[in-house]
């Protein structure tokens, strides 16, 4: 019965449908806007600075380099094979220490993150990757939000066009159900399961203590069990500044979404307290769109929207001298992400 039960659940609430599922119809408004272009990959222009203008296949480790310091985590650069006594070193030089994060260079919907404990973790880490990595400084900030942010390259400020408040996933113990079974009351958190079993193994059996509460995905991956809340209602002047005197550092940055842990929303507006997780560019998605209030006609709106600023800019700056991707171009691009995409779902 669970499992028809979740199926339902999956059926019923649109943010669990397929991603081709949901982008047919904005096919069609993609088509119209690269006929306009007269390029399909006219996205290449958005965000000169980052590979394919951050659509796909861009390198975090590149963007990371790109902000201002300070302003994002310690992280390195790590390649398959590499000994583990190697990356200890630079990690450690690096000044990161466990807990830390391990994640993909190029990612995918939060594919191959993990938070690591020890040494044990990196190592069993370390034998599985077959792409290059990150090791990373875990941001122990409790709160994270994606913030969305366009400026045109003919405007010297840019804007907010949306925000999502990230709630984690976490299970609060009443000293009788084991995690599993806490897990299992939370239709969003159920449907985890098989990546959470991968990830805890037997610890899921173990019976937290009443009011015990443990992140057991400390990363807010909608992916990965993390429910969004459409927070768009806290752009204001004071925010805005805040994202304009970061963005503004990047070099050629118009268009994309960045992901940051806070510690209060009060500090943040102050730009105080913040770490920019990732900053995603002309592949973000307005994800704002998921939360579960929200109508499937109202994501598509709000898609439709930041088409059609992505189809701007990408024309503002092809008329400045930044060039499209051609069709081959894009098209090795395309084949180059689908096995990579192998890759992360084998690991």
């Amino acid at each position: 019965m669970k499992k028809y039960s979740l199926l339902f659940h999956k059926l019923t609430h649109w943010e669990y449908w397929p991603f081709g599922i949901v982008y047919i119809p904005m096919y069609f408004v993609w088509f119209f806007y690269s006929l306009r272009a007269r390029s399909f990959f006219f996205f290449n222009a958005s965000n000169p600075s980052i590979r394919n203008g951050g659509f796909l296949m861009e390198s975090k480790k590149e963007i990371y380099d790109l902000l201002p310091a300070g302003f994002y985590p310690k992280t390195i650069l790590a390649t398959p094979g590499e000994p583990i006594a190697s990356v200890r070193e630079r990690y450690m030089a690096a000044n990161i220490s466990f807990p830390m994060i391990a994640k993909p260079d190029i990612g995918m919907r939060g594919m191959a993150v993990q938070k690591l404990e020890d040494e044990h973790d990196l190592a069993a880490y370390i034998r599985k990757v077959d792409f290059d990595y990150l090791i990373q400084e875990y941001i122990e900030l409790p709160n994270e939000i994606g913030i969305f942010y366009v400026r045109f390259p003919d405007q010297k400020a840019g804007k907010i066009t949306g925000i999502v408040a990230k709630e984690f996933l976490i299970v609060t113990g009443d000293g009788s159900s084991t995690i599993q079974q806490l897990i299992e009351k939370n239709p969003r958190y159920h449907l985890q399961m098989n990546a959470l079993q991968k990830m805890y193994g037997t610890k899921l059996m173990e019976i937290p203590a009443a009011g015990e509460r443990l992140n057991l995905v400390p990363y807010g991956n909608h992916a990965r069990g993390s429910r969004f809340v459409n927070a768009t209602c806290w752009a204001n002047e004071k925010l805005t500044a805040v994202l304009n005197r970061i963005c503004l550092q990047v070099p050629h940055f118009y268009y994309g979404r960045l992901d940051l842990k806070y510690n209060t929303i009060e500090e943040l507006e102050n730009g105080q307290n913040l770490s920019i997780i990732e900053l995603n560019g002309a592949g973000s998605e307005p994800t704002h769109i998921y939360d579960p209030g929200q109508s499937i006609f109202t994501a598509w709106k709000e898609i439709v929207r930041h088409f059609s600023m992505l189809f701007k800019i990408s024309k503002l700056n092809h008329a400045n001298g930044h060039r499209f991707l051609t069709f081959l171009e894009g098209l090795d691009m395309l084949r180059q992400n689908k096995l990579h995409v192998k890759k992360l779902e084998r690991f």
